[in-house]
């Protein structure tokens, strides 16, 4: 056949279908030739065969391209490609050193991507296993105690003799936990629990060399510990890695040396991050379902890189044992606790001179600040506390520290921790819904300060359902307050708005929808100005736990 041009070639694909030389085809007229033999001749009904059988040639050409695009989703390893390995799908989508694809942090596996299979993964775990193991240890403490189990009077002959005999000698106890070498001069990583008033520390390494070991520095509102051996020679070591790029669902393997029985390594993933626990003020843990059995605390959760990203530090278990909920220190924390211990032996935090509390819904709408998220000043520790000097007050609104955005009263603990005494950063807050910044030169934090409010219960009753009095010197002395004006709760209904918001049998009411309230009087006055179904913002004082505390309360009143 000749083409437009006078040479010859291959017979386009329109006349082998629809018996044409037309090169755009009527699909309709196509169509209509197909379906009614009656308009058409033999090279129609020609071309309706070859139609039809490029149509079925298509389909299975399709079906065919298709299928070739589709890999297995758990392949297990076959002859010829066994596909990417764990490594390559690891931590923080860095290529590995096996594998060819590479899954972006954070981002899904796409149908092209081939997820590794049991051989692949065991592959992974033995080698970042083996890379690890040398580095963690056996730690074995010793305290010695009196056995006695009361004071005797020390009266002197043979009484004294019968209480030492029968009573008398030391006892000693004796606990084992795990470790990691993080530095090849013999620093140690552990938990300040495996260490704490410890007499005697040994340490055996994974060729059972048993080495004394000394005390640092020990942290415990962080439960974190640096411990030293002393070795002719360079130790094997792990380092420390990223633990803000860890990604939910990513694998990772919890090592120990407990009991002294040699290593142990559990798989799991990354179940949540960022978990308050109630164990102090820095709570910020990874959970996983790696088990984390007794005796594996203080060793080292690690990523499929070989680095470490937490240190194992506590379970949720109603046995003992564990059940999939395990909780390690992130390898970030870990990191600025052991420079500062190395350094100096102890841990200096900033101190900005507040309490404060979550800002909840219920609160945010009562600031006009539906929306938000932040930590409230309840209180403002004194004149010459950083934030005082600042201009900061109770009831401003904390958004932003030093750059950093502020979601939660824990983020707010935790960037103040951060930040060395002296430095001066800016805080950003709302006042009275206006966003406003100050400086503040930080303070140094003493050990055990509580920064957080005491935690309420919910208890509940009337209007504001609530019985009160004036405050008197009185009633202050005995609560242990130095507030000089306000009202005291003394009975709040069990079914009541206040119960319902949380204010307690003992609270002192400082103030209303932000009004100082110094009597009775001046509670109903603000009572009175909210309508049915409308906020009541409380600030209190409470006293608890021997010592007093400030909050709000958004109360919505009936």
């Amino acid at each position: 056949m000749m083409d437009a041009t006078g040479r010859s070639g291959p017979t386009p694909l329109q006349d082998l279908v629809y018996g044409s030389t037309e090169m755009n085809p009527n699909p309709h007229q196509m169509l209509a030739k197909v379906l009614d033999p009656s308009r058409s001749g033999p090279v129609a009904r020609r071309g309706r065969l070859l139609a039809l059988a490029a149509g079925a040639v298509g389909v299975l050409l399709g079906l065919t391209i298709a299928l070739g695009t589709m890999r297995p989703l758990a392949a297990g390893g076959g002859q010829g490609d066994s596909g990417p390995s764990l490594a390559s799908l690891g931590a923080g989508g860095h290529e590995a050193q096996s594998g060819t694809t590479s899954v972006a942090h954070g981002a899904s596996a796409t149908a092209s991507d081939e997820l590794p299979g049991p051989e692949a993964l065991s592959t992974v775990f033995i080698e970042v296993a083996g890379r690890i193991k040398p580095a963690v240890v056996n730690i074995s403490t010793e305290k010695v105690e009196s056995a006695m189990p009361f004071e005797h009077p020390g009266l002197g002959g043979p009484l004294d003799d019968f209480f030492e005999r029968f009573f008398g000698g030391d006892e000693r106890r004796r606990s084992l936990g795990s470790g990691v070498i993080i530095d090849p001069h013999g620093y140690i990583l552990t938990n300040n629990h495996v260490i704490e008033q410890a007499d005697e520390i040994e340490v055996q390494l994974s060729d059972d060399a048993r080495y004394g070991a000394n005390v640092v520095g020990t942290d415990p509102e962080t439960d974190l510990a640096v411990i030293r051996i002393e070795s002719d020679e360079d130790l094997p070591f792990a380092s420390l890695g990223d633990s803000d790029r860890l990604v939910v669902g990513e694998w990772v393997l919890a090592i120990g040396n407990p009991f002294g029985f040699g290593h142990t390594v559990t798989a799991g993933i990354v179940s949540a991050k960022g978990r308050v626990i109630g164990q102090g003020s820095y709570d910020d843990f990874i959970q996983t379902d790696a088990a984390i059995n007794p005796g594996n605390s203080g060793g080292p959760l690690v990523n499929m890189r070989g680095e470490i990203i937490g240190i194992n530090s506590s379970i949720v278990s109603a046995t003992g044992g564990s059940m999939g909920i395990g909780f390690a220190i992130p390898s970030n924390l870990a990191h600025k606790v052991y420079d500062q211990l190395v350094d100096h032996g102890s841990v200096t935090r900033g101190w900005l001179g507040v309490g404060i509390q979550q800002l909840s819904p219920d609160l945010a709408r009562s600031f006009n600040l539906e929306g938000k998220k932040g930590a409230i000043v309840s209180e403002v520790k004194g004149d010459d506390s950083p934030a005082a000097r600042a201009g900061l007050k109770a009831g401003d609104v904390i958004v932003g520290f030093n750059g950093q955005p502020v979601d939660s009263d824990t983020t707010l603990v935790r960037l103040v921790a951060d930040v060395r005494p002296g430095q001066v950063v800016e805080v950003q807050y709302y006042r009275d819904g206006e966003l406003k910044s100050t400086e503040v030169e930080l303070g140094t934090r003493a050990v055990n300060a509580q920064l957080e409010e005491p935690e309420s219960e919910r208890t509940e009753r009337g209007r504001l359902g609530v019985s009160v009095q004036d405050l008197t010197p009185q009633i202050a002395s005995q609560l242990g307050i130095s507030t000089d004006a306000g009202v005291v709760v003394l009975e709040v209904a069990p079914a009541g708005p206040a119960a319902d918001a949380g204010v307690r049998r003992g609270d002192i009411i400082l103030e209303a929808n932000r009004e100082a309230v110094r009597n009775v009087d001046d509670l109903e006055t603000q009572l009175r100005g909210v309508p049915p179904g409308g906020d009541l913002l409380l600030r209190i004082e409470r006293v608890g736990r021997g010592q007093s505390g400030f909050l709000w309360i958004s109360v919505k009143l009936e």
